[in-house]
């Protein structure tokens, strides 16, 4: 896919984000997370399925395979999306919600990885990146759990959330299936000692 194509099919994709809650019981939910290895030329791309409330390890997966589309900001999506479906593939267990080391609506075309991810296999889904893509936003209050939101042109597109006192906060957004207050929720519940969340 070219990426003026991307382009396109990202704000097609955009449209048939849910930024509302459809999903059943939470049992388990899964952290996604991509890396590169050998300069680039193969995407490394990991799952971990935790059990909720306990956030006991339940399930893992890791899956490598050539990167197959250029490193173009905005475009992430596309050159991680493979990877990441192998490593759910190789899951014994189907997660209820994604916690994506990424972008979901805070995105230019309001279809960051979390979103793209949460369409293409049906699964809520939440965008937890650790710095800013695109919008703007004000001072975030110093307390656990606190947030401002993340605002392009006075529109709501995802919350700057403050995980712990004295670190940097995290910029969470909707993916796909889960509304903005939800997807803090869920971010909180699984923060434990750290600024990122335990999966």
């Amino acid at each position: 896919m070219t990426p003026a194509a991307a382009i396109a099919e990202q704000r097609r994709l955009a449209q048939a984000v849910e930024c509302r809650d459809r999903f059943g019981e939470i049992r388990s939910i899964a952290g996604v997370d991509v890396g590169f290895e050998a300069a680039g030329q193969i995407t490394r791309a990991a799952v971990v399925v935790l059990a909720v409330p306990t956030l006991e390890r339940v399930d893992a997966a890791i899956a490598r395979r050539p990167t197959e589309f250029p490193y173009i900001p905005g475009l992430l999506s596309y050159r991680e999306l493979p990877a990441v479906l192998d490593a759910l593939h190789a899951l014994q267990r189907r997660p209820d919600l994604l916690l994506v080391d990424g972008q979901g609506v805070a995105h230019p075309r309001r279809c960051g990885l979390a979103s793209h991810l949460g369409l293409r296999v049906d699964l809520p889904s939440t965008g937890v990146a650790k710095s800013r893509l695109w919008g703007s936003h004000g001072p975030v209050p110093p307390d656990r759990g606190a947030w401002t939101p993340l605002l392009d042109r006075n529109e709501p597109i995802g919350a700057v959330l403050r995980t712990r006192v004295g670190v940097a906060p995290l910029y969470v957004s909707v993916g796909h299936r889960v509304s903005l207050d939800t997807a803090i929720a869920w971010v909180m519940a699984a923060v434990t000692r750290y600024r990122l969340p335990e999966t």
